[in-house]
């Protein structure tokens, strides 16, 4: 049950990342409402996930999944570049997350 609270919280981290943009510096009403409430979802699910997982791993896997997460949708959803290297460097986090997951 960790995992699912350190991924559904990694999953938020993404929808918060990208809220922010939305939200426009807060400015805009739903998006801000609704970056807010993946923040304290995301945070409090993390939480969860740390009184069975080691930290530095969990928090690890967190902004990872984030991380991937934010910059795929900023590909997808905001025209980021979609390079080779942007895209080696995302794999290379994912390598991270995954060793983790095996070694933990």
């Amino acid at each position: 049950m960790p995992w699912i609270y350190l991924v559904l919280a990694g999953l938020l981290e993404c929808g918060w990342a990208i809220g922010l943009k939305y939200s426009e510096g807060f400015t805009r009403l739903v998006p801000s409402v609704l970056t807010v409430a993946c923040m304290g979802v995301s945070i409090g699910l993390l939480g969860l996930a740390i009184r069975d997982l080691p930290m530095g791993t969990a928090y690890a896997v967190w902004t990872g999944i984030g991380t991937v997460g934010a910059v795929g949708l900023g590909m997808i959803l905001l025209g980021d570049p979609a390079n080779f290297a942007r895209l080696a460097c995302i794999g290379l986090i994912v390598a991270g997350i995954a060793g983790l997951k095996l070694t933990s």
